[in-house]
């Protein structure tokens, strides 16, 4: 145990700590925002294997960009 303290130190273990928590609110976003961007029925075909691939290859800043350009596009269920 005090090996692996040891190993990483106690701002090491400070740092996971606190990152650990944004990486799986990212990680989250990005499979949100590739969900969404299949399942969105404001854009046409093309429009959506362009934005998977953008989301894909781009990962967060994809996901981000995905969020406030094409997001909005969204076709809202009529009642």
């Amino acid at each position: 145990m005090f090996a692996i303290f040891h190993l990483f130190g106690i701002f090491g273990w400070l740092s996971a700590l606190f990152l650990a928590p944004l990486v799986l609110l990212v990680f989250a976003f990005w499979i949100w925002m590739l969900i969404h961007a299949l399942t969105n029925r404001g854009l046409g075909d093309g429009e959506k294997v362009a934005w998977v691939l953008v989301i894909l290859c781009l990962h967060f800043l994809g996901a981000l960009i995905y969020f406030f350009v094409a997001r909005p596009r969204q076709v809202s269920a009529s009642l």
